[in-house]
């Protein structure tokens, strides 16, 4: 739901709008942040809650980092981002955001694997779950750091981990998703579009309003780099399907992922991505022709 409240031409109505059809689809698992918009995204999903109660709509927010740094810095501590009076005190101002009385799963937005060490992040979250204020918990993995989570989930804390997962990006195969898998830990697979390049259509020519967070990512080396990436999985793309649904069931066919969160703030986008996911994944050969378009980023100042 970040979308919804970051990119430009966002529109609530429009939001809530694509929301509903989401739900009268069959999705059922939406993730927002408190960073998103100040609360506002928040403030979405409580709508959407209370407008389907004989559903079962799954919410996932994200407690901000103290010191509102994204990603967290390598020599960050615990206390710097996530103090455990933080945590509560910002899961309560989310639960006012929404309306709501509890949510199903409560996410660290930023983390640093050295935090693993110290317990007292974990000790708050199962101190929550006793209040019966959050079903789960789980970390939010900086941006092309996959291996930066892999301790956190090997501590037995955490019930999920959210990762950029895509046709670009797979590296969390590397060692994250083993662990996952040990550690019967949740994935929830982000970015699937690579921010849009893989939907198609960011070219070379395309520019973004200041206010929009896609204007400082899409740098000129960025997107030069990524247009070109794409081009060249074109040629890849069946004849009967479109490229973002190449995308979304490339990662369909990892069984370690539980759920993909694309962006929805369109309906024509919504009903898009539910098609593909009643496809499933892609044939073995497919997914094996497009291991050659792993590419391996290191963050820059242009990517957080």
């Amino acid at each position: 739901m970040w979308g919804m409240v970051a990119w430009s031409g966002s529109n609530d109505d429009e939001s809530m709008t694509s929301l509903q059809r989401a739900a009268d689809l069959g999705c059922n698992f939406f993730d927002t942040a408190f960073a998103y918009g100040n609360g506002r995204s928040e403030g979405l999903v409580g709508r959407l809650v209370k407008a389907n109660p004989e559903r079962k709509l799954y919410t996932a927010t994200k407690v901000p980092p103290k010191d509102l740094r994204w990603p967290a810095a390598a020599d960050s501590t615990l206390d710097d981002c996530y103090p455990p009076d933080h945590i509560e005190e910002y899961l309560h101002k989310s639960l006012a955001n929404a309306g709501l009385e509890s949510f199903d799963l409560l996410q660290l937005h930023t983390w640093n694997d050295t935090w693993a060490k110290d317990d007292r992040w974990a000790k708050k979250f199962s101190d929550l779950k006793s209040q019966g204020l959050i079903k789960a918990c789980g970390i939010s993995l900086n941006r092309w750091e996959p291996w930066n989570g892999i301790e956190a989930v090997k501590s037995d804390f955490i019930d999920s981990v959210q990762v950029i997962y895509n046709i670009f990006d797979q590296n969390p195969e590397d060692e994250l998703f083993p662990a996952c898998r040990e550690h019967d830990v949740a994935v929830i697979a982000r970015v699937p579009f690579d921010e849009g390049t893989l939907t198609g259509t960011i070219t070379n020519d395309s520019s973004f309003p200041a206010d929009d967070w896609r204007s400082t990512y899409f740098s000129p080396e960025n997107l030069s780099a990524s247009v070109a990436r794409v081009e060249s999985l074109k040629p890849l793309v069946p004849e009967d399907s479109t490229l973002p649904e190449m995308a979304l069931r490339f990662i369909l066919s990892e069984p370690t992922v539980s759920t993909i969160i694309p962006g929805m703030r369109k309906i024509k986008n919504v009903e898009a991505n539910i098609a593909v996911s009643d496809a499933g994944p892609l044939p073995d050969g497919s997914v094996e022709k497009l291991r050659d378009h792993r590419w391996v980023r290191k963050p820059a100042s242009w990517s957080s």
